[in-house]
This record gives structure tokens, sequence and C-alpha cells, in this order.
């Protein structure tokens, strides 16, 4: 029995209001923003609530993205969702291409080496640009930082949760 597959993906973060009729600034943390376009609504929680909200208006801004929520028509009514979470179900998130993966799903797999020696746990992947980072929590404690490229990440087997990886000469030093 397995982890548990996550039912909602998160897709941005509220960081502040914009402008004065109620719209809110979004980092997106979705790889694709434009994606905000296609959407009918989205979940905000904001550690205290949940509710469902239509979208009603898109704009981009820079890295952002500007939303307008149906009903929210002042500044005054979204001041309290800044910092507030945005998600999607599952259902409605971007189709992945073949070898690509939500970081949710993959957060909390066993790792493991090309001997089939235990590694560690993935606990984080940092999105640093170039290629991602997986953040590997040792069997011994300490922590690893492996590249997400093919010499170092050789399989990820999403059915018996464990990713194969090779440690490359110098990784660990």
């Amino acid at each position: 029995m397995g982890k548990e597959k996550v039912s909602e993906l998160q897709i941005g973060v509220i960081t502040q209001t914009h402008g004065i009729r109620g719209e809110v600034k979004v980092f997106p943390t979705t790889d694709d923003a434009s994606r905000f376009e296609e959407l009918p609504e989205v979940f905000l929680d904001n550690g205290k609530e949940r509710l469902a909200m239509t979208i009603d208006g898109v704009k981009f801004f820079k890295q952002y993205v500007i939303l307008k929520f149906h009903g929210f028509d002042s500044i005054n009514e979204v001041e309290k969702y800044k910092g507030a979470k945005l998600f999607v179900p599952r259902e409605k998130a971007v189709k992945l291409q073949e070898g690509e993966y939500f970081i949710a799903d993959l957060i909390g797999m066993k790792v493991i080496t090309e001997d089939k020696a235990p590694f560690g746990v993935l606990k984080d992947v940092l999105e640093t640009g170039a290629n991602d980072v997986y953040v590997v929590e040792m069997v011994n404690g300490k922590e690893a930082l492996l590249p997400a490229i093919k010499e170092c990440i050789l399989n990820i087997d999403m059915d018996s949760e464990e990713i194969t990886v090779h440690i490359m000469e110098g990784l660990l030093s």
C-alpha cells in the first residue's frame, strides 16, 4: 500500500491585491501560466477557509497573473486572501508528456541506487531553471541534492514508488 495520490495540485499563490476593483496578483506555481485562461474556477485556501472561486477575468503582468473573481468587486473583499494558495482538481491539471511528473506525486517516494541499495526519500524538488534538483533525505539523515538529469535519475517507477539514481562522482563530497 503506497502513498495516496494528491487529489489537487497547487497552481498559484495570491501575493497581493491589484487595483481597487477586486483583482488579485497571483504568482503562478505551474509551468504554464497561460492555463489560467482556460480555468473556469479554482479553489482558494488561506488556511482558515476554503472557497471555490469562479474566474471572471485573467490578465498577465510581468511574471504574475492578475485574476478577477466573480462577485468580488472591491479591494476590501479580496484583501484577506493575500497569501492564499490556489488549487485545481487533478482532472483539471495540465496533461503531462511522457517522462513528466507532478512534483506532488514524487515527494515521499523511496530513492534507491542502481544496485538496489536504499538511498533515502525524496523530500522536495527545487526548480532552478536549467534543470530541477531533487532534495533527498538520505538514510543517514543527511541531505543530498541530485540534479534531475538522465545521467543521475535513471528511472522513476510510479507503481513501485521508487526512484532509481546513479550517484555521480563528486556529488556527495
